[in-house]
């Protein structure tokens, strides 16, 4: 179950540095409409590997940003973007299911065919037993329009689980104020 919840929490926070960040003083570009895949790997956590696919628009990728951003000053005491000379770089300090976690990821990709986050993260207060330092890379790239029977917002995530990021605010409530011991 602490698997489960620390995925999910995982998956929240990444959709959030998916291209529309929120409340910073640098905006990451929209990516081109369209299907996103998101391969998500990760190095010493128990969150196991995951690919997601993202059916989006102009539109959603820019209300992205304002519905995480309510979200994000909630859960997040730090979260600042700017701009560097290969893309973007981002640090954030949030607090998820009772956790403290301070993360430093690198952004680069063009937005219309690819782009990949790579994020070093640290936890404390953590369930025992969790890796406290992880590494996760995020590799996006675009497959071309959307399926016929998707909309934007669409997530499709592993087993065929299918959501709509904008349901993602009610999401929220969902993550424990703290994990089970």
């Amino acid at each position: 179950m602490t698997r489960q919840l620390l995925a999910f929490g995982s998956a929240l926070c990444l959709l959030a540095l998916s291209p529309a960040n929120a409340a910073s003083a640098v905006e990451l570009p929209v990516r081109k409409a369209g299907l996103w895949e998101m391969k998500v790997l990760h190095t010493g956590s128990a969150v196991p590997d995951m690919t997601m696919q993202h059916c989006t628009d102009e539109t959603t990728d820019k209300e992205m940003s304002t519905s995480f951003s309510p979200m994000a000053k909630e859960m997040c005491s730090k979260q600042d973007v700017q701009k560097t000379a290969t893309g973007y770089v981002s640090d954030s300090v949030c607090g998820i299911a009772g956790m403290s976690i301070t993360s430093h990821s690198e952004i680069t990709g063009d937005f219309n065919s690819a782009y990949t986050v790579k994020s070093t993260s640290h936890s404390e207060r953590g369930p025992t037993g969790v890796a406290r330092d992880s590494t996760t890379t995020i590799e996006a790239k675009w497959l071309g329009a959307c399926k016929a029977d998707q909309k934007a917002g669409d997530i499709m995530m592993p087993g065929g689980m299918k959501m709509n990021i904008k349901d993602m605010q009610k999401l929220k409530d969902l993550i424990p104020k703290q994990l089970p011991k």
